[in-house]
C-alpha cells in the first residue's frame, strides 16, 4: 500500500511533516520519505525503512531541512518522493497506486518521445515516475494530472508540490482516501486522518473521486469538482487503516466493532472465549465477543518493542517466521479453553494455519476461525493489497482448482463466491480441513458492508465477487 502527507503552512513546517508522514508507518515496509520547500528550493531525503524505523532514520536530518511546504511518503515499493525538472518547472511529486498498464504507457511515452525512465533494481519502473511523465504530456499541471487519472488502468491518489502550492488528487474511482486538515496558518494533507489530530488541525473536507485541489496556508481551493461514482476500498476498514482512522464518516475501530457483532449474531458455536489477532482482528473479536456475550480475552500478545509492522520482510518465508516470533502465548488463557479465533481475513492461510497449531501446542481444546471478511477470490487490481505474482497465491483458488480439477471459469468462480451455493460449502470446508480449523465460517459480504455505513454500490468489493 502505502501513505502520504503534506502541509503548507506560514512558518517552517517540517515538524508537522515529520510526524504526520510518520504517522503512516503501518502502511509501508519499504521507503520513507520527505522533501520541503522553501527560500533556499526543494530540499529532500529518501532512506530505507525495511530494518529500522522511519523516525530513526530521518529524526537528526530533519533537523536541517527547513521549509513552509513540503510532503512525505511511506511506501511498500517505490522510493519517493521525486522531483521532477519539466516544462512545468520543478515539483516534487508522490502518490499511492497500482498501475496495471504501466507496460503499454511506458512504450506509448518512449514511441513519442516524450519521456525515458530510470528501472529500479526490481527492473521495474517507479510508478510515481510514470505518473509524473503522464502529467508532464499535458500544458498545465491541472489537466496533466486529470489526464494520469484518467490514463491509469488501477488506482493513483497523489500530492504535488510545487512553488505555489500542494495540489492533491484522488484516484477518479476514489479507490483510496485524500482528506485535508486545517489550523491557524496551515492546511495539510493526508491519507489517514488521525495523522494530523495530535498536531492541532482540525477536519475541513475530504476529496470527493477524481477531485483535484491546491493547498496554500490560507486556502484550499478545487480545480476540479468530484465525480459522482464512488469505489472505496472496504478493506480500508478490515484491514489497512488504522484504528483511530475514518474514511467517508465512518471510523475503522466502529466498523470493527458492528463487523464483528454481525458475524456473532449469524454465528452458532459455544466456546469459553473470544480472541483476536493483533492488531486488525482484535476490534472485531471485541464486537463479536459483546453481541454473543462470550467473554473477550487476549490469550496470545505481539511483541512489537522491536517487530512493530514496518519491519515486516517482503520475503514471505521469513515474513511467516517473523510473524510466528512475535506472538507470544498467554498458556493460562489457552490451556483446556474452546477459542472462537477472528482475524481480518485468510490470504496464503501459512500465518494463520500457524498461529492455530501454536494455540494447539499451548494447549487449546478447540479453534474456531472467524475471519472477518469473506473469502478472497480474486487478487486485487486496484491497490497493493499483495505483492503475489499470481492468483494462485490465494488459498481459496488453489482449493477451487482442486476441487474443480483444474476447470476454473468465471462462471465457475462466480458459485464459489456465492455464500449460499453448495460449491461455497465445499470451499470452506476444505479449507478448513487444510487449515485444521476445529470450525471456519467467514463473515458475510452483505453484513460487512452494512458495518461501513455506506451505500453498497459505493464501495469496491472485487477481491470477494469479482464485481467492479
Amino acid at each position: 500500500m502505502g501513505g502520504f502527507f503534506g502541509v503548507a503552512a506560514k512558518e517552517n513546517c517540517i515538524f508537522d511533516l515529520f510526524f504526520g508522514t510518520d504517522y503512516h508507518s503501518h502502511l509501508g515496509t519499504r521507503r520513507g520519505g520527505l522533501v520541503v520547500y522553501g527560500e533556499s528550493g526543494f530540499n529532500r531525503a529518501i532512506h530505507n525503512i525495511e530494518n529500522s524505523p522511519f523516525r530513526t532514520k530521518f529524526d537528526s536530518e530533519v533537523r536541517d531541512m527547513d521549509g513552509y511546504m513540503g510532503i512525505g511518503s511511506i511506501s511498500d515499493y517505490e522510493p519517493q518522493p521525486l522531483v521532477i525538472h519539466s516544462h512545468h518547472g520543478t515539483y516534487a511529486i508522490v502518490s499511492v497506486s497500482k498501475i496495471n498498464n504501466s507496460e503499454e504507457l511506458t512504450k506509448d511515452l518512449i514511441d513519442r518521445g516524450l519521456s525515458h525512465f530510470m528501472e529500479m533494481s526490481s527492473g521495474e519502473i517507479n510508478s510515481t515516475e510514470l505518473i509524473a511523465a503522464l502529467i508532464n504530456t499535458k500544458d498545465n499541471l491541472i489537466d496533466g494530472i486529470s489526464y494520469a487519472l484518467e490514463a491509469v488502468e488501477g488506482s493513483v491518489s497523489l500530492l504535488l508540490l510545487t512553488p505555489k502550492g500542494i495540489y492533491a488528487a484522488r484516484d477518479r474511482q476514489g479507490r483510496t482516501p485524500v482528506i485535508i486538515g486545517k489550523k491557524d496558518d496551515a492546511f495539510c494533507v493526508t491519507f489517514e486522518n488521525f495523522a494530523y489530530k495530535n498536531l492541532g488541525y482540525s477536519d475541513y473536507k475530504e476529496l470527493g473521486p477524481g477531485e483535484i485541489v491546491c493547498v496554500t496556508d490560507s486556502n484550499c481551493i478545487t480545480l476540479k469538482a468530484p465525480g459522482d461514482k464512488m469505489k472505496i476500498c472496504t478493506f480500508l476498514w478490515v484491514y489497512y487503516g488504522y484504528p483511530s482512522s475514518s474514511y467517508e464518516g465512518m471510523s475503522v475501530e466502529r466498523m470493527r466493532y458492528e463487523n464483528g457483532a454481525s458475524m456473532a449474531k449469524r454465528d452458532d458455536v459455544r466456546a469459553d472465549i473470544v480472541a483476536g489477532v493483533p492488531d486488525s482482528g482484535t476490534a472485531h473479536a471485541v464486537g463479536y465477543a459483546n453481541a454473543s456475550g462470550i467473554p473477550f480475552s487476549r490469550p496470545f500478545i505481539k511483541y512489537t518493542p522491536t517487530w512493530p509492522r514496518s519491519f515486516m520482510p517482503t520475503i514471505q518465508s521469513k515474513r511467516d517466521l517473523i510473524a510466528k516470533m512475535k506472538l507470544l502465548a498467554v498458556e493460562e488463557l489457552i490451556r483446556g479453553r474452546s477459542i472462537i479465533l477472528i482475524d481480518d481475513s485468510i490470504v496464503r492461510g501459512t500465518q494463520l494455519r500457524e498461529t492455530t497449531e501454536f494455540l494447539y501446542k499451548s494447549g487449546a481444546k478447540e479453534v474456531h476461525v472467524r475471519p472477518a471478511c469473506p473469502p478472497l477470490v480474486y487478487g486485487c487490481k486496484y491497490l497493493n493489497f499483495s505483492r503475489s505474482k499470481s492468483e494462485m497465491d490465494l488459498i481459496t483458488r488453489r482449493v477451487i482448482e482442486r476441487l474443480e480439477g483444474g476447470n476454473v471459469t468465471e462462471e465457475v468462480l462466480k458459485k464459489y463466491a456465492d455464500p449460499d451455493t453448495e460449491e461455497y460449502a465445499a470451499m470452506v470446508e476444505e479449507i478448513r480441513k487444510e487449515m485444521n480449523f476445529t470450525s471456519l465460517r467467514y463473515a458475510r459480504l452483505d453484513d460487512m458492508l452494512d458495518a461501513t455505513g455506506l451505500d453498497h454500490d459505493r464501495l469496491c468489493t472485487f477481491c470477494w465477487n469479482g464485481r467492479e
